[in-house]
């Protein structure tokens, strides 16, 4: 009996299977699209994994019902290989030792979600539980977004009693003032070494964008200087009804509509924001000295034009040794990995992993890097 019906219909199918493959090709592509005028493609590539699952589905329809048709999805995967491996490695295992090897730089990347400071008093265990992990894996650089703190005695996160506990002996905080967060606590990024620091920066585009400001520092770190970059892109400021209604739409059509419309206004200015925000990165990448690594909260996925331009000539951790989808947000949807380690063709990237403990929004991601013999 269903033979009949899909072939019955078997012009139709085709006809959406191609629309799928050409808007999964695009999805592919929007690195290529400069973000003031291809949003649309950047906001495409946001449904790449599920448009590359849709594939899936009708070529394994076709297998059965008409086989030459499976060339469609075939070839449209083929052609965006290298950005189905971007957003999903193919590896049996990634295996991660919690002792790390001698010779090896730890590296953590986490977007800290202000160390729960909103519910401190109702549910103080969470940062400790967080302060517990960091020290558990003892990454010599961390990076965190999403940071507050300060330096007043007052300050339930108090950044010296934070490094303290963390074992840390230097930091280097910056944030932008206009978006304190109170009195005694600032909104920002900050770097801890168990390196020492020769030289730090702090990176102003002058906009009132939100994260309108990145960081750097040069650390020696076992005979070798690198430069970390510590950066946190445009985020979609989505409200709470925005991500309700994401998750669960309303059966009102001019309810619906007016939601929607809401949202992609949103995607589309985040998306041109991180499109400025990450040609700035790039071009302080581009003057560095000494090997980069970039570490940081993207609010974007993989081949978007902002990964793939901070990106550029650089490895991903992730990619080298992560898989399957690797997410790093906890909501909205199982495909997000937004949240990235870049480093310098010179280092060798040991080991990767994606801790999957949610004590803020966002997992923590670690990587082991080490200088290539060759460079030595």
């Amino acid at each position: 009996m269903p033979k009949p019906f899909f072939r019955r219909f078997t012009k139709v199918f085709i006809f959406f299977n191609v629309v799928v493959a050409v808007l999964f090709l695009l999805g592919g592509c929007a690195k290529y699209f400069d973000p003031s005028n291809g949003w649309f493609v950047g906001i495409l590539n946001l449904a790449f994994p599920y448009l590359l699952f849709i594939l899936a589905i009708f070529f394994i329809g076709w297998i059965f019902i008409k086989p030459t048709a499976a060339i469609i999805s075939v070839i449209a995967v083929l052609v965006a290989w290298g950005q189905v491996q971007q957003i999903m490695p193919f590896r049996i295992s990634a295996d991660f030792k919690i002792k790390k090897d001698s010779g090896t730089i730890r590296i953590m990347s986490w977007n800290v979600e202000q160390f729960n400071i909103l519910f401190h008093k109702t549910h103080p265990e969470v940062k400790e539980k967080m302060l517990q992990l960091i020290n558990e894996f003892q990454p010599d650089i961390a990076c965190f977004q999403e940071m507050v703190g300060g330096e007043n005695p007052k300050a339930i996160n108090n950044i010296y009693a934070i490094q303290k506990t963390m074992h840390f002996p230097d930091f280097f905080y910056c944030y932008n003032v206009r978006e304190d967060f109170d009195n005694h606590h600032h909104f920002g990024i900050i770097i801890f070494s168990k390196f020492p620091f020769i030289n730090k920066e702090i990176v102003n585009n002058n906009s009132n964008y939100y994260n309108s400001i990145f960081q750097f520092a040069d650390i020696v770190a076992n005979k070798d200087t690198l430069r970390i970059f510590n950066i946190h892109l445009q985020s979609m400021k989505f409200t709470e009804k925005n991500l309700a209604f994401i998750d669960n739409p309303t059966n009102s059509s001019d309810s619906n509509l007016e939601k929607s419309k809401n949202i992609i206004s949103k995607l589309k200015s985040a998306y041109i924001k991180r499109g400025l925000q990450a040609d700035r990165v790039r071009a302080e990448i581009n003057k560095s000295i000494y090997p980069p690594i970039v570490c940081g909260d993207f609010n974007d996925v993989p081949n978007s034009y902002a990964y793939a331009t901070i990106g550029k000539g650089l490895q991903n951790a992730f990619v080298e040794k992560g898989r399957w989808f690797g997410r790093t947000f906890s909501g909205i949807s199982p495909t997000l990995r937004i949240d990235n380690i870049f480093a310098d063709k010179r280092f060798e990237i040991e080991q990767f992993t994606r801790i999957k403990q949610k004590l803020s929004d966002h997992f923590p991601i670690l990587t082991d890097i080490k200088m290539k013999k060759s460079f030595q």
